[in-house]
């Protein structure tokens, strides 16, 4: 389990987390939300102990998470936004040289190795050198590194950014596969189809501050389940019912230039954020 307890992250005047407070359960496929600057990436940085808290704690399985913390942090595996990885190197390189980081056996590395890319369909690929890999295999390859030490909990900090379509859903799909085998994830993303196709609870946060945190189907529901879109004066006017006869009858007034269609997570994000911004 993780714990964020009153989680506070200040630069100078500036505060990018404000007193997070939350719980993500074992085991849980767990989103963060938000607009840019929300502080999403700033509290992945907290819990891979890159930053610092300015107050508030985070727990790892009830144990205080900090620098020194080698037991909980060994739990820990980070994907970020960025590639992190020498451009010069092979797959296999790649892998090897993580190994060798946690002083794994070299007949241990490259079992795992094996294990790993064949899992992420990286396989054929394995002697190419990084940067001749499409983003979609570097990004695959980043989760393969960082399932080397068997973590218990995966962050991963927009993790398909920049993918095209197809490169996005075989992520999805690979994510799916480790979430089945129980490791925790924390997910966060600009993409809130994403959110909606894998997590099982999200959080919404602006200004560093937590909005609300549920389930992506309560979430909706709460919002109401049938929208029906209004275009006026090149705008689009959505409205929101929770029972499917109301939406038609409000549909059946307009008549042309109106939409019915399910709502989805991201009319959450923007009825409860966008407005905000």
């Amino acid at each position: 389990m993780i714990e964020l307890k009153n989680l506070t992250k200040k630069f100078g005047d500036f505060t990018a987390v404000d007193g997070l407070d939350f719980k993500i359960e074992t085991g849980e496929f767990f989103g963060l939300l938000g607009p840019n600057g929300a502080g999403k990436t700033t509290t992945i940085s907290m819990l891979s102990t890159v930053l610092l808290p300015t107050s508030g704690e985070i727990r790892i399985d009830g144990q205080k998470l900090d620098r020194k913390a080698s037991t909980e942090k060994s739990k820990l595996s980070v994907i970020t936004q960025e590639y992190s990885m020498r451009q010069d190197m092979t797959v296999d390189e790649v892998m090897e040289y993580q190994g060798r980081l946690y002083y794994m056996k070299k007949k241990d590395i490259r079992e795992k190795s094996r294990q790993l890319l064949e899992f992420a369909g990286l396989s054929p690929y394995h002697h190419r050198v990084v940067r001749y890999l499409s983003g979609g295999m570097k990004r695959k390859l980043m989760i393969c590194r960082a399932l080397m030490t068997e973590p218990e909990i995966l962050l991963l900090d927009e993790p398909t950014a920049g993918m095209d379509a197809i490169s996005r859903r075989q992520m999805w799909n690979l994510l799916r596969q480790l979430h089945g085998q129980g490791i925790t994830i924390l997910l966060t993303t600009h993409y809130i189809d994403e959110a909606q196709s894998l997590c099982e609870r999200v959080a919404l946060i602006d200004n560093g501050k937590l909005d609300i945190i549920d389930t992506p189907d309560n979430l909706i529901e709460n919002l109401g389940a049938f929208a029906v879109d209004e275009t006026a004066e090149d705008t689009i006017k959505s409205l929101y019912f929770h029972e499917r006869d109301e939406a038609i009858e409000h549909l059946s007034k307009i008549g042309d230039g109106a939409v019915f269609r399910n709502t989805t997570l991201e009319d959450v994000f923007v009825e409860r954020i966008g407005k905000r911004l």
